[in-house]
């Protein structure tokens, strides 16, 4: 996934905005909380793009090829993963990743800021859809 792609896919999601940011990184957010972050990779044609995940996609992604935990991230506890390469996550499963990323913390907005952003309801459906 090309930055401007990377950058499309998450201008698609709702109420993210974009800042860059920590040396040139591409960080995205919702309610003013980073779900994206896209720079710092040590392939120079693809940026590395960092996400949240569940504590299961964290153990799965964590040491296969291509991912590792976020630096800087993942050393604090918290459940992210950097994806380098393509070789076991492609850029179709990197969009879903990063939609539920998304997701993750919307949910963890204060119903309040959920509610003001009009996304309880698009929260509700797509956790009823992972079903």
């Amino acid at each position: 996934m090309t930055l401007e792609e990377y950058n499309g896919f998450c201008a698609s999601l709702p109420h993210s905005t974009h800042i860059v940011q920590w040396g040139g990184a591409h960080v995205w957010k919702v309610g003013g909380k980073v779900f994206a972050i896209a720079g710092w990779s040590d392939c120079s044609e693809r940026p590395g793009i960092t996400f949240k995940c569940s504590a299961l996609s964290f153990e799965l992604l964590g040491g296969t090829p291509g991912c590792r935990p976020a630096p800087y991230l993942a050393s604090r506890g918290m459940k992210w993963i950097q994806r380098q390469t393509p070789e076991s996550l492609s850029d179709e499963e990197l969009k879903a990743y990063l939609a539920e990323s998304h997701r993750l913390v919307a949910l963890g907005l204060s119903k309040r800021l959920r509610r003001e952003l009009g996304l309880e309801p698009a929260l509700a459906e797509r956790r009823g859809n992972r079903s």
